[in-house]
């Protein structure tokens, strides 16, 4: 089966975020824009191919009919955040220009079990090829946004957010990070060329934190922020008085965290990291941090159940 490019394209947690009735008072969803066609197909059409290996889809070419048409739903089956429906499109029609895709939903949408998120119609012999492509992207970026959403939702009364890491899956980072801005969160770095982080390495190798602050000054442009990862209340101090963009508050308990967040006030952005969950979350945030800093979103999210159905 050949792969062709389609112009119809458009632009540890289990999810638990409960979706919203629209008559429920809630905050307007943020306007997330989507990815653009040329960094999502090369993606896509690489999983397309380690799917379809050296032979192509043989169970399908072997019972399908080549003429046979079909219309299915893609449906959700666990409340969630929808993320991800470009490239499921993207995957069907890559496999068939003339699979017709028809989405009821957009991302960022509150899903309830049941809701008809799309309808994918056409040659029955495409659609079958590329579902398990599609869904393995819908399902994935899905989770992400819904386990985002969660985090987001606990935390909203006390005007901290949540933010991602450069800790993703290799080839899907800008696909994950896409996802959590769905669910609501915040995008740390996207690599390590876009902003200088000096973690505990950095400064046991520069021997201390004002050299490791000052070769970060002198080697950064006008435009790049310098945080500094501390771990202590003492750290803290020294690099508040050399003066820096951003402060990680590592694995603090509450204590120093409201103590952290008094000192920095004014000076400089105050982001909590280290073993965050739904259930600590709201307390961490509650310490007045700017930031919530959570790895686990992107590279051990469970993912959302969604299913292709007749």
């Amino acid at each position: 089966m050949s792969i062709n490019v389609s112009p119809r394209l458009s632009p540890a947690r289990g999810p638990v975020v409960q979706p919203l009735r629209q008559e429920e008072a809630a905050p307007a969803p943020r306007a997330v824009p989507p990815l653009p066609q040329v960094l999502l197909e090369p993606v896509v059409r690489a999983a397309l191919l380690e799917d379809l290996g050296r032979a192509g889809d043989i169970t399908t070419d072997a019972i399908v009919e080549p003429g046979q048409r079909s219309r299915l739903r893609l449906v959700a089956r666990k409340p969630g955040v929808l993320a991800g429906l470009d490239l499921a499109r993207l995957a069907f029609t890559l496999c068939d220009a003339a699979i017709e895709f028809l989405p009821g939903l957009a991302d960022g949408a509150r899903l309830r079990p049941g809701d008809e998120i799309a309808v994918v119609s056409g040659p029955a012999r495409g659609i079958l090829t590329a579902e398990r492509t599609a869904l393995n992207f819908l399902c994935h970026l899905s989770g992400v946004a819904t386990a985002t959403a969660e985090i987001a939702d606990a935390i909203r009364p006390y005007g901290a957010r949540v933010t991602c890491t450069r800790k993703t899956m290799p080839g899907l980072r800008a696909l994950q990070k896409y996802a959590v801005r769905v669910g609501g969160g915040s995008n740390h770095r996207f690599g390590l060329d876009d902003a200088i982080l000096i973690k505990d390495n950095h400064v046991a190798l520069a021997g201390g934190v004002r050299p490791a602050i000052e070769r970060a000054r002198a080697a950064a442009g006008h435009l790049v922020k310098i945080e500094l990862e501390v771990d202590t209340l003492a750290q803290l101090e020294e690099a508040l008085a050399l003066g820096v963009d951003v402060v990680l508050l590592d694995n603090m308990d509450l204590a120093d965290l409201r103590r952290a967040v008094d000192m920095a006030k004014g000076r400089a952005i105050t982001e909590a990291s280290g073993g965050v969950t739904p259930d600590t979350a709201p307390a961490i945030a509650a310490t007045g941090v700017d930031l919530i800093a959570i790895g686990w979103i992107t590279h051990s999210v469970r993912v959302l159940d969604i299913g292709l159905d007749a």
